[in-house]
């Protein structure tokens, strides 16, 4: 428990004995108080110019600073742990709060409750990969950006929306490796689609019918890449975006390629997060899911409309 605030007398004394040229260590020993309280009163004494307690805001905290340190203490630790476990933790501290009391406390240090983010694990051989992509496009002009041809996969769920997990963090460190989930690749109610888009629009969206081999992978581009590089007039020199699913880096994906002249950009395993179709993926599930489909057909159907709604 918190201790009693000394006297205003003793407090004067303390003070008292500074002025005449006495010590910490000496004071200390003469008025048998701790050291650290001799400090923090001839601190005070020389900001304000006082002893007293000066009035206060309101209601004085239930946490003490050395509470609200530990308290930042255990979040920068572990940033998924639960307003719970630092309630917790602060009762075994001998300060009892509430919630609402710990989550102004840790807001006050900068932090605040956020949804993870979902992001793919990577080694070490993954982030060097994605290093030096970064660095080979840096400087690349938003000419050549725009002949990009983005594509990507994606299942769209007839109901339910993916587990979320809240995570303490600054502003600008959603993407910092403790404030995420980390996701693997795996394998009702759902549709798998293919589409692309570049930046002057979206291009063919394709329901996928069952377990997409390489063979149907070509099939999707033999029917749908050309005619959307046609349709947004990107040419025929476009650079063609796709990730390093085996289906995608098959033989016979990478004949029909070859065959077309299509130039492939290069792209780092193990980096769907680096693929801005992404954003569209995530707009386009939450306009289909707000207009609450009740079978896989009309979920295909709104996808459709909905994929041609998206800004450019």
């Amino acid at each position: 428990m918190k201790s009693k605030e000394l006297s205003v007398d003793l407090r004067d004394k303390i003070v008292s004995r500074h002025k005449s040229g006495e010590g910490y260590r000496k004071i200390t020993a003469a008025l048998k108080v701790p050291m650290s309280t001799v400090a923090s009163i001839i601190r005070k004494w020389k900001k304000f110019g006082t002893t007293r307690t000066l009035p206060r805001a309101g209601r004085p905290s239930k946490l003490s600073d050395r509470g609200r340190r530990a308290l930042v203490r255990e979040v920068t630790k572990n940033p998924m742990i639960t307003l719970s476990e630092l309630q917790r933790s602060s009762v075994e501290r001998g300060e009892p709060c509430r919630r609402t009391t710990i989550s102004a406390a840790i807001h006050q240090s900068g932090l605040y409750g956020r949804v993870a983010r979902r992001k793919p694990l990577l080694s070490k051989r993954h982030k060097a990969a994605r290093l030096e992509f970064a660095k080979r496009h840096l400087k690349d002009s938003q000419t050549m950006r725009n002949k990009i041809l983005w594509s990507d996969e994606t299942k769209i769920e007839l109901f339910g929306v993916n587990a979320r997990r809240h995570v303490w963090r600054k502003p600008g460190t959603a993407h910092h490796e403790a404030n995420t989930i980390p996701t693997v690749k795996h394998g009702g109610g759902s549709i798998m689609l293919w589409g692309c888009f570049s930046a002057a629009g979206t291009g063919r969206l394709v329901r996928i019918e069952g377990k997409m081999n390489a063979a149907m992978y070509r099939d999707i581009l033999d029917k749908n890449l050309l005619q959307s590089a046609l349709d947004l007039r990107l040419g025929r020199r476009f650079i063609f975006q796709q990730d390093n699913d085996p289906k995608h880096t098959a033989k016979i994906s990478k004949q029909w390629l070859q065959d077309h002249s299509v130039n492939v950009l290069e792209w780092p395993s193990q980096s769907p997060d680096l693929n801005p179709i992404e954003h569209l993926w995530r707009d386009l599930k939450m306009a289909v899911h707000r207009r609450l489909p009740s079978n896989l057909m009309e979920l295909q159907r709104y996808c459709k409309e909905e994929w041609a709604k998206l800004p450019k």
